[in-house]
C-alpha cells in the first residue's frame, strides 16, 4: 500500500492537536500584566507540549521518507501513535490549570511515555516491513535516544508524586534531547540516493 494517505492523515491530526491546545487559552478581560499572570502555567505547559508535538511531527516526517510501502500493521501502529498524541492537549490543560500538581504531572509523564512507546512500535514495524538493511534501520543504529526516553519518563513519573518540579525538569530535558537536530535519517537517506 502507498504511504501517502497515512502521511496526510497524520499531518492533519497533528495540526488539529496543536489547534486544540491553543484553544485552551481564554483571552484576559483586562489589558494589564496582572491579567495574563494567572495564565503563566498554562502558557508554559503549552510551550512544552507544542515542542513535543513538533518533535513527533518532525521525526514522523523524516521516518516516512524512509518508507516505501505500508501494511495494515503499520497503519494501526500509526493510529495507535496518533491516539496517544491526541491526549497531549488534555494532559497539557490539566497540568497548566492545576499549576503542575503531582498527579497531573504523573499523568502528563504517562502520556509522554505512551507516545514514546507507540512511536517505538511504529518504527519497529516499519523496520520489520522493510528489513534490517533498510534506510531506517541503518539510520537508527543502537537508537540510544529512543531507548533512554522511556526510562527517563518512568523516572519522571516516579518523581512527580513528591517532586513535580524535578519531573518537569526531566520532561524538559527529554524534549531538549530530541530538539537537537538528529541528522541520522537524512544522512543515511542522502547516502543511499
Amino acid at each position: 500500500m502507498n504511504k501517502t494517505r497515512l502521511e496526510a492523515f497524520s499531518d492533519g491530526v497533528l495540526a488539529i492537536i496543536i489547534t486544540i491546545m491553543v484553544l485552551e487559552f481564554k483571552v484576559p478581560e483586562s489589558v494589564s500584566y496582572e491579567a495574563i499572570r494567572p495564565l503563566l502555567h498554562k502558557f508554559l505547559s503549552y510551550i512544552l507540549s507544542f515542542i513535543y508535538v513538533g518533535i513527533y511531527w518532525n521525526n514522523h516526517h523524516h521516518m516516512m521518507h524512509t518508507v516505501k510501502r505500508v501494511n495494515g500493521k503499520i497503519l494501526w501502529a500509526n493510529l495507535h501513535l496518533l491516539f496517544w498524541l491526541s491526549l497531549i492537549p488534555f494532559a497539557t490543560a490539566w497540568i497548566g490549570e492545576h499549576h503542575f500538581a503531582p498527579f497531573p504531572m504523573m499523568f502528563y509523564g504517562f502520556v509522554l511515555l505512551m507516545n514514546g512507546l507507540a512511536y517505538f512500535i511504529l518504527q519497529n514495524l516499519i523496520i520489520k516491513q522493510h528489513g534490517n538493511d533498510s534506510i531506517l534501520s541503518k539510520a537508527l543504529g543502537k537508537d540510544y535516544k529512543g531507548k533512554s526516553s522511556p526510562i527517563l519518563y518512568l523516572i519522571a513519573i516516579l518523581f512527580a508524586y513528591k517532586f513535580p518540579a524535578i519531573a518537569g525538569g526531566i520532561y524538559i530535558f527529554v524534549a531538549l534531547m530530541w530538539l537537537i537536530p538528529d541528522s541520522r535519517i537524512e544522512r543515511i537517506f542522502n547516502e543511499n540516493q
